[in-house]
């Protein structure tokens, strides 16, 4: 690695073209400068410049460190530029969260990116221990979990509670309802669902409810996108956030059945410490909360 400080001196000399002017503008001695000059030749191993009384013209090797020279400076004045720069609608901004989240998240993304030509966001579905780890370790900016998070170098912050919500089709008689009615339409289940179940049939129907293994599985669906459409086609029943019933295209074809004792689960914005407060990133934390309202 080259001195820094030699070369930038011979970069400015090379600019200049004049010992004395190049001191004075360093705030140097002239002998100052013949001494970087020097110290930079013996680090390069070749002579710079080919001097003719006072005035002096490059060598070969000379044009070369000089051009590297110019690159340094325009590499730090880009990376000056950068760090003084902090632009909420330029840059990238990673966000972790659960599947139905991402696909209710997503719309409220593109129209963020869609006034802001310069931002990237990219957006992840994944579970709790995977969220936090990557927020741990810098791939994700955000991460959105269903409950707090106490960590030294984290900041957890609840935005919104967003209830499990009993999904049927559209045409199916709600009135009456018990567990029984429910397993004869049957269960469409996904990774979530059987701790949904779990959480809220236990809440509901705690005389009959014998535990998620026990419903009659209709189907299984892994991907989110796809969980609503069986029960719109009345070929079972499902339980999601509200997040994820918000975001299926064919709401006419699905209902929300209220149950007596309704269940909420709380969400947390998860980030390392400072790092919402960079301008992009404290930009998408307000969309979240200003956008969450409506769950």
């Amino acid at each position: 690695m080259l001195n820094a400080i030699w070369l930038e001196t011979f970069t400015t000399l090379c600019e200049i073209g004049h010992f004395t002017q190049t001191a004075q503008r360093l705030g140097m001695t002239q002998p100052g400068v013949s001494q970087h000059l020097r110290k930079l030749e013996a680090q390069v191993g070749r002579p710079l410049i080919s001097q003719d009384g006072k005035s002096f013209t490059l060598t070969q090797a000379g044009e070369a460190v000089s051009e590297l020279g110019r690159a340094r400076r325009a590499q730090e004045r880009s990376l000056r530029e950068a760090m003084e720069a902090d632009d909420p609608d330029t840059g990238e901004v990673s966000i972790g969260c659960s599947g139905s989240f991402a696909m209710w998240l997503y719309p409220h993304l593109i129209e963020r990116m869609s006034r802001a030509p310069g931002l990237v966001t990219r957006l992840t579905a994944a579970p709790h221990t995977s969220i936090l780890s990557a927020v741990l370790n810098g791939e994700l900016d955000l991460g959105i979990v269903t409950r707090q998070v106490d960590h030294a170098r984290l900041t957890s912050v609840q935005f919104a509670s967003e209830e499990l919500c009993l999904i049927v089709p559209a045409a199916f008689d709600a009135r009456t309802l018990n567990l029984a009615k429910l397993d004869g339409l049957g269960f469409v289940a996904h990774p979530d669902g059987y701790a949904y179940a779990d959480d809220l049939f236990g809440l509901n129907f705690p005389d009959d409810y014998r535990g998620s293994d026990r419903l009659n599985l209709r189907s299984f669906v892994n991907q989110i996108g796809q969980i609503p459409i069986p029960v719109a086609r009345g070929l079972g029943y499902t339980i999601l956030p509200k997040s994820g019933i918000n975001a299926f295209a064919d709401q006419k074809d699905i209902a929300i059945v209220s149950l007596p004792k309704r269940r909420h689960q709380d969400l947390w914005l998860i980030s390392r410490k400072r790092r919402a407060e960079f301008a992009r990133v404290a930009a998408i934390v307000d969309l979240i909360h200003c956008a969450s309202a409506a769950l």
